[in-house]
Formats: structure tokens, sequence, C-alpha cells
């Protein structure tokens, strides 16, 4: 979709708010995050489907977050500059010290890739950030999913899964 040129000072604009926003993020600012956003406020996560509207819709969001991993860190690796977004490649790390997703503390450290899509308003502020993970890889690092060709995940597969098993073990035997 083609649109309209936009000023190199607003370019460097939202490059700058983006770079404040992921500071302060980094600092668990909450308050100074939520206003980097504009008044149409908007956080996906990607991973899990979950979308949060409104500035208290991503501050519910945040909320969880620093309180799962109070020691988040986020290191940009990459920054892509569009004239209708900013895209950055950064590698998550932190603790789990607190309740997520219904998983009890399990003060495992994780670290991972993420792709964040940062979009701006009418006044460049934030109108939504997007964020692309392997939710896999985030449960694998915090105990509590096993690939399932390890014994660990073949277990997990029998126990959770025994009619799928039994259906595989059958189509299995009749193939000969």
């Amino acid at each position: 979709m083609a649109s309209a040129s936009i000023p190199k000072d607003r370019v460097s604009a939202r490059v700058a708010l983006v770079e404040l926003h992921i500071r302060l993020e980094n600092e668990h600012d909450l308050e100074g995050v939520l206003r980097t956003f504009g008044d149409t406020a908007r956080y996906d996560d990607e991973a899990w489907g979950e979308h949060y509207e409104g500035k208290t819709g991503v501050r519910r969001f945040y909320e969880q977050l620093m309180k799962a991993m109070p020691d988040l860190e986020i290191d940009v690796q990459h920054r892509h500059v569009t004239e209708e977004a900013i895209l950055v490649e950064v590698v998550i790390r932190g603790t789990h010290l607190g309740g997520w997703r219904g998983l009890p503390p399990t003060g495992r450290r994780v670290e991972f890739p993420l792709c964040g899509v940062y979009t701006f308003d009418a006044e460049d502020r934030l109108a939504g950030e997007k964020i692309y993970y392997d939710r896999g890889t985030v449960l694998r690092q915090l105990g509590v999913f096993h690939e399932p060709q390890s014994v660990l995940g073949q277990i997990s597969t029998l126990v959770t899964h025994p009619a799928t098993v039994a259906r595989a073990l059958a189509r299995k035997l009749l193939r000969g």
C-alpha cells in the first residue's frame, strides 16, 4: 500500500519514541511506558493470540509482564524503519519470579528472540505494539514444555493425550 512520504524529522521523532519506550521498559517504569502510547493504545501478543485495547488494557499487559519478570531486560539487536512502522528485533531476558499465564513462579531464567512492530497515530504517539515470538521456546525454558522426541515429551504426550497416542498406534498397526 503506497502512502505519502512523511518528513525525515517525523521519522526521527518516531525512532526516538521507540527508543524511549524500550528504555522505559528496561527501567520498569510502567507510567513512563504508558505515556509513550497515544489515545488509541493497543498491545497485541500474537504468540498467545491476546489483544489489549486502550491504555487500561495495555497497562494490564505490562503489569502482568513486570510482575512475572521483575528483572526484564530487552536487548535491541536490529531496528528496521519504514514510513508506516518501526520493527525491532530484540532478545528478551529475565527471571520468572511472579505468576504468568496461570503458571506459578518457576525461578527459571528465560532468553528468547522477539520481533516487535510499532505503529503510530496521527500525533506520532504509539498507536500499537505487536509482538511475535516462539512461545514454545519460553515454555521449554520455564520447564513446562518438552519436545515430543525427548523422553519427558513422550511421557507427557502419553499422559495428556492417550486417545491421540492410541489413534497413532492403531494407524501404525493398520499400515503394517
